[in-house]
């Protein structure tokens, strides 16, 4: 049996994209009353999916001792079961997917940034970031992820590829040819251009796998360091032919307010995409040809 098989029937699905405003806070009430508040906002959207940002739980660290930073990271694992708790929560309430962000997570001893996706029946499933930045290797000496997963749900086959992972091609590149529909993007940047390298590879990629792409990130900022400053808008992509969005962008936040972002995505016009689009890239690969060496010529 094909890998697509298996798949669940797909239509029209609904994506909520919270671009999640770090503020200080006192506790981890602080924390829980402002996801509830933001749940029960996207909830009444009514969608399949809400996305939350890359380690968004980094909130918690503004209640922490932070003097050894890579120390209270690490500490932050004390609150994973709360963190999965809650989420569990509201996933079953809201009867929704949640890709909830990612947060820092200990596993044998090693740091790893997990993104966990959370189903109304009570799953709990994850993915670890593969590429670490440098701030992660340096500043919080974490570990990376070396598997990719794809997930089969009952509105399409999903990826999720966390923040820098996606400015790897071939990491999208593998799960599409397993004929995955959306790729889900947890992203935190603190900058106007990493936000772009993200932002743009995303668009890159959505084009290259004819995909749509669901990305956000975090907003505000924080009395931690590296976490001080945030700059986030979330969007919706799709890939750019005439089915879709005009410019690929279904939907898109205002830059650096927390706010949600909704948009409606047919997947039934990926499937006629990949066969009749204008351009078909999924199918028009030349595997034979990536496999061949590389020709080095001296051209005086």
């Amino acid at each position: 049996m094909s890998e697509t098989e298996n798949k669940p029937l797909r239509g029209i699905v609904r994506i909520a994209a919270v671009q999640y405003e770090l503020r200080a806070i006192h506790d981890w009430r602080g924390f829980e009353d402002q996801v509830r508040f933001l749940m029960q906002s996207a909830g009444d959207y009514k969608p399949q999916f809400v996305l939350l940002p890359e380690i968004f739980t980094s909130q918690l660290l503004s209640f922490m001792d932070t003097s050894d930073l890579r120390k209270a990271v690490r500490n932050m694992n004390d609150y994973t079961a709360r963190y999965i708790a809650l989420f569990q929560e509201l996933a079953a309430k809201w009867k929704v997917h949640i890709i909830a962000g990612s947060h820092p997570t200990l596993k044998d001893g090693s740091l790893r940034n997990i993104a966990y996706m959370f189903s109304p029946n009570g799953g709990v499933f994850e993915q670890e970031k593969i590429h670490r930045t440098r701030w992660e290797k340096e500043k919080w000496n974490s570990d990376p992820g070396d598997r990719l997963r794809v997930f089969d749900t009952p509105h399409g086959r999903i990826a999720i590829l966390v923040c820098y992972d996606i400015e790897f091609p071939e990491l999208a590149r593998k799960v599409c040819e397993l004929d995955t529909d959306i790729l889900f993007v947890p992203s935190c940047t603190d900058d106007r251009q990493g936000y772009w390298r993200v932002r743009y590879c995303c668009h890159a990629r959505a084009i290259e796998n004819q995909v749509y792409v669901a990305l956000t990130g975090t907003v505000g900022h924080l009395p931690v360091e590296g976490l001080g400053l945030n700059y986030g808008q979330a969007a919706i992509i799709t890939p750019s032919d005439f089915p879709f969005a005009r410019d690929g962008i279904a939907a898109e936040g205002v830059p650096n307010v927390e706010q949600i972002v909704v948009a409606d995505v047919d997947l039934r016009k990926l499937v006629d995409s990949r066969i009749n689009g204008t351009t078909i890239p999924l199918l028009d690969k030349r595997i034979d040809v990536y496999q061949n060496a590389v020709e080095v010529i001296a051209a005086p």
